[in-house]
This record gives C-alpha cells, structure tokens and sequence, in this order.
C-alpha cells in the first residue's frame, strides 16, 4: 500500500521511514524534488489516525514545498517531515535526537525545520544531531520562530489580491475572516490589525479566541463551524489543509481567499469551482512562502532586516500568479504550478547538466549555500 500511495501522490525522489523504539520515534521524511538545491522543509508532529494517513500528508506537503520554493525564487528543492504521535504528551529530548540522526543521514539532502506540532527549542534537539536544520534559536545563529515572517507574506498575498479584486490599496476596512489562531494566525491578526483591517476570527480551542479578542478589542469572534461560510471580503485559512472540499465549497460568501494554510484545496478541481464562482484564490504554496524565506536567509548568515525585505516579495509573486491565470486562461492554482514548474525544468536542466544530481553530501549549511552559488 506504500509504495502504491506514494506513487500516486507525487514522482518523489526519495521517501524514508525513521523509527527508533528507545524513544519512541515514528517518523517519515519525504524528498520530493531537488533540482533547485537541497529539500527543505519543516517537521511537522501530528497525531495521526493511521500510518497512511501521515504518509499522504508528507507527501502531500513535501510537493508543495518544491512549488513554494520554487515559486519564491529560492534555489532549494521540497522536502517534509512528519512524526507521528501527540506533540502535547510525547515530546522528548531523545526523540528529536533521535530524529536529528535520520535528517544528519542524508547528508544536506534534506534540511528540516520547525512545523505545526513543533518549536524552536525541538529545532535545538535537533541541531544537536546535524547541522542541516533551520529556525534554530537566535542565540545559535538562527532566525528562531519563523511563523510571524510567514503571517507577513500572507499579509502581502492578502493584500495583492485585494488590489487585484477590489481595485484597492490598502486593507482599510477591508473585512478578512482568520480561521486558525496558531503562531501563523495570531501573528497574521496583529498585522491585519495594524493594517485597520476589520477582523473576525475562530479556533477549536476557544481560549486562544479569547486571548486574542482581550488583545485587541477590535475583533469579532465566531464558532469554528461558522467562519468558513461567514459573508466577508477574505477568508484566511491559518489552520490545517483540505478547508475547501466539496462540503464547504459552496457555502462560502467571500471574495478572495489568502491564508497560510498548506493544501487549501482538498483536490484542485475544487480550484476550478472556485474560479467558476468569481472567488479569487491566491494559492497557498505562493502566498505562504514567507516562513521559508526567513529561513533561508540562516544560509546567508541571518538578517531580520533582510529577511523582511525578501518576504516583501511575496506580493509580486501572488500578482504574478495573477497575470499568468489571465493570459493562460486558467485558474489561479494552475497558473501557480505553471510559475513553479518551469523553473524547477530550466534551472533544474542546467544544474544537472555542471552536476550530477547525487553529488557528495554536504557537510555544513555554509556548504550548501556555496554549492547553490557554483552553479
């Protein structure tokens, strides 16, 4: 059944199963594609139902970081990791050790970083292991949490598609719906807020809801049921993926829909409705890409200042997206893929042609940056 889901879920390069019984480590790291550069992508710990259930994940969200990357302009390829079991009950430091020495295997292939269900301090176990691992703490040279820079270019995707369907330039008053109130999505309230967006938001768990309404007085609250299908300008999707399926796609009542959510779409053909029903869609891959900028700048030697300025770009991508949508005549997630697929076919043709596609693992991140910059 493996082998048959992974063939069916994407032409991955590599997929490997780490588990340790010591500390109880299940985990899978899917490398999807490396012709920009090296796999990156963060570790996701979720408590999943089944095995299959965390394999279609990983392979699900490993592709998706070879568009995102690719689309950001980043000379990386698309990576993911998920380790199964419950991230509020059985976290340990032997654990991400332990999985720390399955990333360190692959010598550079693939570099990790923090996802939903991990932190920081879990990078620092990590990096312990190996050096290819990003989001590692700022005393260590780091950029930390990189959630707020990621809430950032979803604020620039938010705001290219407002000026694209509501010919406007700024987010005054404009009425964004946030479903999700995890680092990403609170981080995505503070920007909207300053930004004199008005906002309504919803959680599963209530209490991060009310923390967030006693920060800022401003925002409305509603029941999780009800965001999706609550009348606004943008739904923001900030919690996990598959939110536009066949159950509440046609409930929706907004005009736009910009989040940081992977895998918005439950399948692309709901991309298609979305398109038949006037509601722009700025796809994920693109719109979310600001976390793995930030982290990416660790490679350069970390700058915040830089780092900002890089997730900025975000906003140009989503119009760029955009602009190949209406010249192709396609829906917007298409329009995506094809920004990401060619240069993953140019570039990636070129690098093959100085480089093997297995050449010498790398032994550092300083390694990897300088490999990215011969070619």
């Amino acid at each position: 059944m493996s082998f048959e889901l992974i063939k069916k879920h994407g032409d991955h390069e590599e997929v490997i199963f780490c588990h340790n019984k010591d500390v109880g480590l299940k985990a899978i790291i899917a490398i999807h594609n490396t012709a920009l550069g090296p796999a990156l992508g963060g570790t996701r710990m979720w408590n999943y139902k089944s095995d299959e259930e965390a394999l279609i994940d990983v392979l699900r969200l490993s592709r998706g970081m070879t568009y995102k990357a690719s689309a950001a302009g980043l000379n990386l390829g698309g990576g993911k990791a998920v380790i199964i079991g419950d991230s509020r009950t059985e976290k340990s430091e032997g654990l991400f050790r332990a999985f720390g020495t399955f990333v360190n295997s692959l010598g550079g292939k693939y570099i990790t970083a923090e996802d939903v269900g991990t932190t920081v301090k879990d990078m620092e176990y990590v990096y312990s292991e190996t050096p290819f691992v990003t989001g590692i703490p700022e005393s260590l040279g780091g950029s930390g949490d990189p959630s707020p820079y990621t809430a950032y270019g979803v604020l620039m995707s938010i705001k290219a598609s407002v000026k694209k369907k509501l010919n406007k330039d700024d987010l005054n008053g404009v009425h964004v719906a946030v479903q999700g109130m995890g680092n990403v999505g609170r981080n995505l309230v503070k920007f909207l807020d300053e930004e004199g967006a008005k906002i309504t938001i919803a959680d599963i768990d209530e209490a991060r809801v009310d923390q967030m309404c006693a920060v800022y007085k401003s925002v409305e609250k509603i029941g999780p049921d009800d965001i999706v299908s609550m009348k606004c300008d943008v739904f923001a999707p900030c919690a996990l993926g598959a939110v536009i399926n066949d159950e509440s796609i046609h409930n929706l009542k907004c005009n736009i829909i910009a989040g940081g959510a992977n895998n918005v779409l439950a399948e692309y053909r709901h991309g298609d409705i979305l398109r038949e029903k006037g509601i722009l869609y700025a796809p994920d891959f693109v719109g979310n890409s600001g976390g793995l900028m930030n982290v990416y700048v660790e490679l350069e030697g970390y700058s915040k200042d830089r780092a900002m300025q890089k997730v900025e770009a975000v906003y140009d991508n989503i119009m760029e997206v955009f602009e190949i949508a209406e010249k192709e005549n396609v829906p917007t997630y298409k329009a995506a893929q094809i920004l990401a697929k060619r240069r993953v076919e140019v570039i990636g043709r070129l690098r093959q042609h100085h480089q093997g596609r297995h050449a010498r693992p790398f032994s550092s991140l300083r390694q990897v940056l300088e490999r990215q910059s011969s070619l």
